[in-house]
């Protein structure tokens, strides 16, 4: 059941069970657990990121690259995908976390997502890997932009509203989870004039506004 629910996040279906269950095992939970296998998927990761975006982008220049790739690869957007994709329901945690939201924690999933990279990396190669940060990555890799380097989803939002003057949205904290020194934010992002309301989470109330301001956006951009 786990591997099939997986298999549709991550395009990839794992021929090794034992190398799943560990990377979708924090830490809280026992061992083995999936920090080795974070910190492999995150070279993995960025490895093909930055790939991706030198054959895409020939005529950019290292630092815009690098850049254009910080703003791909990174705790908050790891988190997206990996809240979108529910794969906070398939995470082995301890009591502890549990009853704390760990399972909605923007550093345990986006963790836990770097770590099924590495695993399938161990699994099939590096082909398998790479063909599964594509399948994750597909929409934000589809829309990067070397115009939009260095501005973040709330300025974008701002700017495309400006252009088109309509108002700037309504931020609103509509809920939070978690101890104090880890709380998790959920935040509504509305344009009453484009009928749009989105909802971020993250693990602060500014990343949790960048989500909904992104979602917000790319509703936008489809009206």
């Amino acid at each position: 059941m786990v591997e099939h629910a997986l298999g549709d996040i991550t395009g990839y279906r794992f021929r090794n069970a034992d190398l799943l269950r560990q990377a979708l095992t924090h830490r809280s939970f026992g061992v083995p657990h999936n920090e080795r296998l974070e910190f492999l998927g995150d070279g993995v990761l960025n490895c093909v990121v930055a790939a991706t975006l030198f054959e895409h982008f020939p005529q950019l220049p290292e630092g815009d690259l690098s850049r254009l790739r910080a703003s791909l690869v990174n705790q908050q957007t790891l988190f997206e995908i990996a809240q979108h994709g529910g794969l906070g329901g398939q995470l082995l945690l301890g009591e502890g976390e549990l009853k704390s939201g760990g399972a909605q924690r923007p550093s345990i999933l986006a963790d836990a997502l770097e770590a099924l990279i590495g695993a399938a990396f161990l699994d099939g190669g590096f082909a398998a890997a790479q063909a599964m940060v594509l399948h994750l990555f597909e929409r934000q890799l589809r829309a990067a932009d070397p115009q939009t380097i260095g501005k973040d989803a709330k300025t974008l939002l701002q700017e495309f509203l400006q252009a088109r003057r309509i108002a700037l949205p309504q931020y609103t904290v509509v809920a939070t989870a978690g101890e104090a020194h880890e709380q998790n934010f959920r935040v509504e992002c509305a344009i009453p004039e484009l009928n749009i309301r989105t909802h971020g989470d993250g693990s602060s109330r500014r990343s949790a506004e960048q989500v909904a301001a992104r979602q917000a956006y790319d509703l936008g951009n489809k009206t």
